[in-house]
């Protein structure tokens, strides 16, 4: 008889728990490292089941798509599985709250989640970023749609042009490394959205579009390298050629970081481009530049140099394995290497999660690829920018490598120019840091977009 009791109990308890709503918003702290990182969950329900997105205020980072969210017998669980999150949740009836683990990148942290948005620092308010545009604009904005012939993908993106009729100079924005949308959204700033504001403002068309597999395109971008996003890139430069009101002869590229990569290799294989303009664009080899990043922002963050130094050691030996062995045989070399080097310092979770890291397709063709031999027989008109703040794409060794490259093309059509006080998102910035990007209200220096506009505009 107290079996059944207890049966019973069990179930008027669940579905007490399935009628609760928990539809709604759910605060909650992460508290790594001493620092404590607020997130909110949207949890929404429809006929269809439950859906949800994330907030990570301090980050800058707002409605983040949940691929799964589920909840049945008091159990939470969402995932985005293209940022590497998960949260696996019980339900509290009695306190009404979620209490549970947060994982992402071999980091497990406990998290709880109430609907008490007033706890101390839950960050719900997004940060102010006065540049970005507001709708009506006073230029012509048009969704548009391209394929992508050699992937058989349809690509969707953004058209931007004077609303006045006439031809007019374009370009196509090409973004940073990582699955990027149009605006190229990164901690609450939206760069592309606010650079094809301004130089839509001034005369010049340009056309933005989410990368492959990211929002409304079509296409896996887990699989694809620089060379396979450069085809994207060519596509939209073909979708720019049966514009009438597009000016045939002034047709460039703008990339940014890894979109710095992607368009001379374009340039190279098409003469559509007439001119490009690389913002923290790369000279130095893949590995060559990460080891450098890596060096720059340990010794500026106060490590001390035996540290730093043997940080140097490890990679550099791991980038050569990645770029000596064939993938069948790479994971494991790896794990046996670094095993051996980090002696126990990382768990099976974080080993595993560096090893899938640096053995993506991306990565694999990152760190081998050197732009200076695309640049080297890079002959349209070239401006290169750069922040001076820069720890992503350092601008020194970049810079000078872009300039001795397009030299060696007899290539007498450049402008390079670094920016004090800049940072990699060509913000106007205290450190160069990038825990500074979120908290920075400015998304792009006024004197970047002013620079960019005028040389495009004196092109012949």
């Amino acid at each position: 008889m107290k079996k059944i009791q207890l049966f019973t109990v069990l179930i008027l308890f669940f579905n007490l728990v399935q009628s609760q709503e928990i539809k709604g918003d759910w605060y909650g702290n992460l508290k790594v490292s001493g620092t404590e990182i607020p997130l909110i969950f949207h949890i929404d329900r429809s006929d269809a089941g439950f859906s949800s997105t994330l907030d990570s205020p301090k980050q800058g980072a707002f409605g983040l798509n949940a691929e799964e969210t589920f909840f049945e017998d008091a159990v939470l669980k969402i995932t985005l599985p293209g940022r590497g999150i998960t949260y696996d949740g019980i339900y509290d009836f009695e306190n009404d709250m979620f209490k549970g683990t947060f994982k992402q990148g071999g980091l497990e942290l406990p998290l709880v989640l109430t609907k008490n948005k007033e706890i101390e620092g839950n960050g719900s308010e997004k940060p102010l970023r006065p540049q970005e545009p507001k709708a009506p604009f006073s230029y012509r904005s048009e969704n548009i749609t391209f394929t992508n012939p050699k992937d058989n993908i349809t690509l969707s993106g953004t058209l931007t042009l004077p609303k006045s009729l006439g031809k007019y100079p374009a370009v196509v924005l090409i973004s940073g490394s990582g699955p990027q949308d149009r605006n190229s959204e990164i901690l609450g700033h939206k760069p592309f959205l606010v650079i094809a504001d301004y130089l839509t403002q001034n005369g010049i068309a340009v056309l933005r579009f989410d990368e492959r597999g990211v929002k409304e395109s079509q296409g896996d971008f887990s699989k694809a390298t620089s060379k396979n996003l450069a085809t994207d890139v060519q596509a939209a430069l073909h979708f720019l050629q049966s514009m009438e009101e597009i000016d045939q002869d002034k047709i460039g590229l703008i990339g940014h970081s890894e979109g710095g990569i992607i368009a001379p290799m374009v340039a190279e294989n098409s003469k559509e481009v007439d001119f490009i303009v690389l913002l923290a664009g790369q000279g130095l080899r893949g590995d060559q530049n990460l080891l450098l990043q890596k060096k720059l922002m340990e010794q500026r963050s106060g490590i001390d140099e035996l540290t730093v130094n043997q940080g140097q050691k490890i990679f550099s030996g791991a980038y050569n394995i990645i770029n000596e062995l064939e993938s069948e045989e790479l994971q494991s070399k790896l794990k046996e290497y670094f095993q051996q080097q980090f002696s126990g310092g990382l768990n099976e979770n974080q080993m595993q999660a560096l090893i899938q890291q640096l053995t993506s397709p991306w990565m694999r063709f990152y760190l081998s690829y050197d732009p200076a031999l695309v640049l080297e027989k890079t002959t349209i008109p070239v401006l290169a920018l750069f922040g001076e703040n820069d720890f992503q794409v350092p601008p020194k060794e970049n810079s000078g490598i872009i300039t001795e490259s397009l030299e060696k093309a007899g290539n007498n059509q450049v402008k390079v120019i670094v920016f004090e006080q800049l940072n990699h998102l060509f913000q106007e910035s205290s450190t160069g840091f990038p825990n500074e990007y979120a908290e920075i209200e400015q998304t792009i220096s006024p004197k970047v977009l002013e620079t960019i506009s005028t040389w495009i505009l004196s092109r012949e």
